[in-house]
């Protein structure tokens, strides 16, 4: 199974995150099972018309997302969905929460930007 996909030069997101989401939509949906081998940086930069670093940079935030894994020489895979996403954002959350402390929100100022950020993020 090739990854066919294209990139929207006029869309408003950059290549490279049009190119993370896909994989990641598609990863998650089970598209792309666990295990699937991805193709090169440079030979999917190819068959997209972008430049290698901009598929790099997906594959790294793929990677940092937990969604890839890189096995040196043997390539880039789908990686087995875990809970690093969870540990990621309770991560995130806690970072989020001392800082709205030191900058002296109240609980509901604090929820209130979050839920704000997750209406932008989600479309909701």
């Amino acid at each position: 199974m090739a990854l066919q996909m294209t990139v929207d030069p006029d869309a408003t997101e950059p290549p490279y995150e049009q190119i993370r989401a896909r994989i990641a939509d598609r990863a998650r949906s089970g598209e792309l099972p666990v295990g699937y081998k991805l193709p090169t940086v440079r030979g999917f930069a190819e068959d997209l018309g972008v430049a290698a670093n901009t598929v790099a940079k997906a594959y790294r935030a793929l990677e940092a997302d937990g969604v890839i894994e890189t096995r040196g020489r043997n390539g880039t895979f789908i990686a087995a969905p875990g809970d690093t996403a969870a540990r990621e954002a309770a991560a995130a959350a806690a970072a989020y929460a001392q800082r709205a402390h030191r900058l002296g929100l109240d609980r509901q100022a604090a929820l209130a930007a979050v839920q704000d950020a997750l209406r932008v993020a989600y479309g909701d």
